[in-house]
Parts: structure tokens; sequence; C-alpha cells
């Protein structure tokens, strides 16, 4: 039997947003699959470079320098450790 297609989407807040639209009148708005996969992946690149650009230097700021040469003993342990 095939799917029955009612055109709601499987979001609940996508859902909501569309309810709302057409209770007060206004224009639903179809946005294709690609459309939706493409703006989060730009969400998700943007998200990623905020992070990013400050994640290393934040956390080396709060760590003090024996946890850092701590840390450093330990990378160069796993890096010359391996055949």
């Amino acid at each position: 039997m095939a799917k029955k297609n009612t055109g709601a989407p499987r979001d609940p807040n996508e859902n909501a947003a569309r309810i709302m639209a057409l209770s007060t009148g206004q224009s639903v708005p179809q946005l294709s699959s690609g459309d939706v996969k493409k703006l989060r992946s730009e969400a998700a690149a943007i998200l990623g470079r905020l992070g990013g650009s400050k994640g290393g230097k934040a956390r080396a700021a709060t760590l003090s320098a024996d946890r850092r040469a701590e840390i450093a003993r330990q990378a160069a342990q796993a890096r010359w450790s391996k055949a």
C-alpha cells in the first residue's frame, strides 16, 4: 500500500509553523529537500568556523603551563610509540 502524502513536514517545529501560517492566512513557504540540506550545511559551516576560530586559543588560555607540558609529553609519547 502506498504512503499517503499529506504535505505535512515530519519535523514538529516545521509542522507548527505550517499550522500557524495556515490559521493566520499567510502563505506556507515551500522548501525542497535540496534547499533544506543546503541551508543546514551553510549553517553548520558558519557554526564550525565560529567554534574553530576560538577553540584552541581559548583552551590554551585556560590551561596551566604544567598541564600544557603534560599534554605535549603524552602527545610525543603517543607519536613516537607507533611502529
